[in-house]
């Protein structure tokens, strides 16, 4: 039967050299520092991917509902692009391709091209839930936008999509949930995130099982962190009377 140490977190980086607090005095670095390194390495891909996939993801959406035909089929030229093809392989064209073929992303570090290859990913799905949105409301609040005179961008902005976005809260709560699992991938391109940890941490100290417990520890706490955040943002922004409230 294995025998789980988990001093091993306060244990120094370089030598052998535990340190009652976890913390590494004078630059050292233990386990534990290490470790909510790549937890903030692993938030800061989420987030901002994030960011990306949500602006892209509602432009594109957007596009997909306009009654120009070049615009809807410029929007799911994006979708079926960005959803078909693997992530990860999306993340090797974005690093080992694309800076071939556009000089100017050799200068920038993985940790970018990595975030704009998840938002970009992520932003193909999140278009069909904001087209799905705003189809699913009544024409009639399109038809009263633009008989009050509104400007087919206005007749967005003030009539459609503050309603579309109240009802994919729920979808959009499993997007950003996904993106902070998919973040995961991250490691094959050497951004120091919580698997990239796991992976060096336990060749280093062979405690596999210590290690890999603690990173899905930390995912679950960031899934289940953002689930609660959404679930409250989907209560306070909810229509009175829309069934769902949770």
């Amino acid at each position: 039967m294995a025998t789980w140490d988990w001093q091993v977190f306060c244990k120094s980086t370089i030598d052998e050299t535990v340190y009652p607090s976890c913390f590494g005095p004078d630059g050292d670095i233990t386990y534990l520092d290490w470790l909510l390194s790549a937890w903030g390495w692993t938030l800061s891909v989420a987030l901002l991917a994030l960011v990306v996939a949500l602006v892209f993801g509602s432009l594109v959406g957007i596009l997909r509902t306009t009654p120009s035909r070049t615009l809807v089929f410029l929007g799911n030229a994006w979708t079926e692009l960005f959803r078909n093809i693997p992530l990860l392989v999306q993340i090797f064209l974005w690093y080992h391709v694309l800076p071939a073929l556009v000089p100017p992303l050799k200068a920038f570090p993985s940790f970018v091209l990595v975030v704009f290859a998840l938002g970009f990913f992520t932003s193909a799905r999140i278009s069909e839930q904001v087209k799905a949105g705003i189809q699913s409301l009544p024409r009639g609040q399109r038809y009263a936008g633009q008989a009050l005179g509104f400007t087919l961008p206005q007749v967005y902005r003030y009539v459609l999509l503050p309603m579309a976005f109240r009802i994919i809260v729920p979808p959009l709560t499993s997007e950003s949930m996904n993106i902070i699992k998919n973040s995961s991938v991250a490691f094959a391109v050497s951004v120091a995130e919580l698997t990239m940890f796991a992976l060096q941490a336990g060749e280093e100290t062979s405690r596999n099982i210590e290690m890999y417990l603690a990173v899905t520890a930390l995912y679950f706490v960031s899934a289940f962190a953002v689930n609660r955040i959404a679930l409250f943002i989907e209560n306070r922004v909810r229509v009175p009377g829309m069934i769902g409230a949770r």
